[in-house]
């Protein structure tokens, strides 16, 4: 037991005489400009901290708002999307009859190109 007394008192006299030594290589002067930049640093930090903390909650407030909005608005034009593929297909396929009953009826070449070059645009029979 008195051996390991020993040991943390020469342990702590070391220690001591490390801490003193180095303190006599840093100015004083230093040591105290260090710690005011630090500080002045520390306070920037937490000033930005506390900026964007108050982002956070605005955009949190901000969001809150706006998503029943922007999902009612989602599925809004999804269901026009579907009304609006329903009623091409619809009219591709009229145009495919007409073109099929009178040739002539569209006399550019447009229309044809159309129904050629889109495989997902069959016409039904």
């Amino acid at each position: 037991m008195e051996e390991t007394e020993k040991e943390i008192e020469s342990m702590k006299a070391a220690s001591e005489e490390v801490s003193r030594q180095f303190k006599t290589l840093i100015d004083a002067n230093d040591l105290d400009s260090l710690k005011h930049l630090q500080l002045l640093i520390l306070g920037r930090l937490q000033d930005s901290n506390a900026v964007l903390s108050h982002f956070n909650e605005y955009s949190e407030h901000c969001f809150a708002e706006v998503s029943s909005d922007f999902s009612r608005n989602t599925r809004m034009l999804k269901s026009m999307k579907s009304d609006l593929d329903y009623i091409f297909q619809k009219l591709r396929s009229m145009k495919a009859k007409i073109m099929a009953t009178y040739p002539d009826a569209f006399p550019d070449e447009s229309t044809k190109e159309v129904f050629d070059q889109r495989p997902d645009l069959e016409v039904p029979q």
